[in-house]
């Protein structure tokens, strides 16, 4: 993995705050570790910083989070610094991350990065609008719907050149794009529909010619009567040789 370094010092902020909102949203996180563990919280306290600024970690906020959590700045940053979901410079609006590993490329990512580089620009590029940035990633684990790439909170998958371009010219231009599958496929059910167990005599009712008793459904199972634990027990039986009734009081 590439070091990962805080964006330069001419865009960091000169200060960092959580709202009103987030910060009573951080104090109830915290309260969930015990006296002595409030660091426990940093991940969830630096994805919430992230929100507030933009999609991205400024130096102020990560140790805006550390005087919060009462722990040295150092170690916040290495947290920041370690996970890649923690973005260190500004992103676009709309942050395309785009799986690149072996599943993908062989169903042609390597179509959709050359489309980032030509429509978006470098890695972590922001578009001149402000709208988009890329990066390629590892995998995304979809890799069944490959290719796959994760656009905010959402995934876009068995995409080609021009399902991704429409995409990103949707996003541009405010208008409701569907995330997931972009082809006739229900989740990461096979295209165009079951293709194993599909013949209907498997599910037909056989015993012997006879049909099956129907199913016990939930009225029968909970019929009046003495509770299951009870009725469905076995009686308990003395020991062999048991002489406890020969026993003095």
């Amino acid at each position: 993995m590439a070091v990962r370094r805080l964006a330069d010092a001419a865009i960091q902020p000169k200060s960092f705050a959580f709202t009103v909102e987030n910060l009573d949203w951080a104090k109830g996180e915290i309260a969930k570790y015990p006296e002595g563990r409030q660091a426990s919280a940093i991940l969830a306290l630096l994805w919430r910083a992230q929100a507030q600024a933009g999609g991205w970690l400024p130096q102020k906020a990560i140790e805006h989070v550390a005087d919060l959590l009462g722990m040295p700045k150092i170690r916040a940053l290495e947290v920041a610094t370690f996970y890649t979901m923690f973005n260190l410079a500004p992103v676009g609006q709309f942050h395309v991350q785009l799986c690149g590993t072996t599943p993908c490329v062989l169903r042609g990512a390597d179509k959709l990065i050359k489309l980032c580089h030509d429509t978006i620009g470098e890695p972590l590029n922001v578009s001149a609008d402000g709208k988009l940035s890329w990066v390629e990633v590892e995998c995304l684990g979809a890799c069944v719907n490959a290719p796959v790439v994760q656009i905010n909170y959402d995934y876009y998958e068995d995409l080609t050149p021009e399902s991704f371009t429409k995409i990103l010219d949707d996003l541009v231009a405010g208008k409701a794009v569907k995330p997931g599958p972009q082809i006739a496929r229900q989740f990461s059910a096979p295209s165009g529909g079951p293709t194993t167990l599909t013949d209907p005599g498997l599910y037909a009712r056989k015993n012997g010619g006879q049909p099956h008793s129907p199913p016990l459904g939930d009225a029968g199972a909970q019929a009046a009567g003495a509770p299951a634990n009870l009725r469905q027990a076995a009686a308990l039986k003395s020991p062999i040789g048991d002489s406890s009734r020969n026993r003095r009081s």
